[in-house]
């Protein structure tokens, strides 16, 4: 609140100007970036407030906002609520993750015909202050999807150079690993190794939903099945209805299934095998240790992958 005041104007108007808005914390989509290593020690962010308004009807400066750059497939929660609020998908896309709170008026900006000399302004609002969880949802084109110790590394160490950890025991692998696939002609695709489900892992047994949403983000998911199991059908349908139990729109992603480890197994195993598999499901035989099976296998995904959108 101001009145102008000068010595041939002792008895001004009101100039008071309004207050700058207080800083938002925005996040951007950044396709070079592939993790949230950057802000794991970041724990507290703070935004400017908006300056003052000041005589002569000056408004105030805005409050500078904090950009956060954060890989595609960051999704924001809140964390007291453990709503979804957005998801960041395109390079360049800006969310505001929490705004900063509108400038007050001055009074000035109360004048009128019959309130000539307004003796109050409106003040801003006040800062806000909330908890906030970043998750990062591996974005890849295909997914590896089966039980525990079902080579799911293995094919991925050897099909890209990525290292993830391969032991012969169950849940070896603790976190998703991406690795770059090249294919014919200087082409290649994503593959992620997604850590095993086994049933009931909707519900939370064994690693639970902790990275069933990574699945979420995949183009094509490529079901993994030992050809020693007992019974190939029940296994993917007990896979296929983990999937469903999480997020029933998995059911209509496209789909693959890999029998692994066909290495041990005796040709003739092969015919056996065919009767047991699910019909609705294209399929391909293949020992990542061996190498057997692996150019067809990646000719099957880079189909589904570019296969026309009906």
């Amino acid at each position: 609140m101001h009145f102008f005041r000068s010595k041939h104007n002792p008895k001004g108007g009101p100039d008071g100007g309004a207050g700058g808005r207080g800083a938002n914390i925005i996040l951007r989509g950044n396709s070079q970036l592939w993790t949230l290593i950057h802000l794991k020690y970041r724990k507290h962010i703070y935004a400017d407030n908006g300056q003052n308004g000041s005589e002569n009807n000056c408004t105030g400066r805005d409050g500078e906002d904090i950009i956060l750059d954060v890989p595609l497939g960051t999704v924001a929660i809140d964390a007291e609520t453990g709503v979804k609020e957005f998801e960041i998908t395109e390079d360049g896309e800006t969310k505001v993750l929490l705004s900063g709170g509108r400038g007050g008026k001055g009074n000035a900006f109360f004048m009128s015909a019959t309130q000539q000399a307004p003796d109050y302004a409106q003040p801003g609002e006040p800062g806000v202050e909330a908890w906030k969880i970043l998750e990062l949802k591996v974005l890849a084109d295909v997914g590896l999807v089966g039980f525990p110790n079902a080579g799911k590394s293995t094919l991925l160490s050897v099909l890209s150079a990525a290292k993830p950890k391969i032991a012969n025991y169950a849940f070896t692998t603790l976190v998703p690993n991406l690795g770059i696939v090249k294919y014919r002609d200087s082409r290649s695709f994503i593959m992620a190794d997604i850590p095993g489900i086994i049933e009931d892992a909707h519900l939370g047994k064994g690693l639970g939903t902790r990275f069933l949403r990574h699945i979420e983000r995949n183009s094509l998911l490529l079901f993994m099945i030992p050809c020693d199991s007992q019974d190939i059908q029940k296994e993917y349908e007990i896979l296929s209805n983990e999937l469903h139990q999480f997020n029933p729109e998995l059911t209509d992603k496209p789909r693959l299934l890999a029998i692994t480890k066909t290495d041990i197994a005796e040709p003739e195993w092969k015919d056996l095998i065919k009767s047991n598999l699910p019909k609705d499901i294209p399929h391909v035989f293949i020992s990542a240790v061996a190498h057997q099976g692996l150019e067809e296998l990646k000719d099957l995904i880079w189909a589904q992958l570019n296969k026309p959108m009906i």
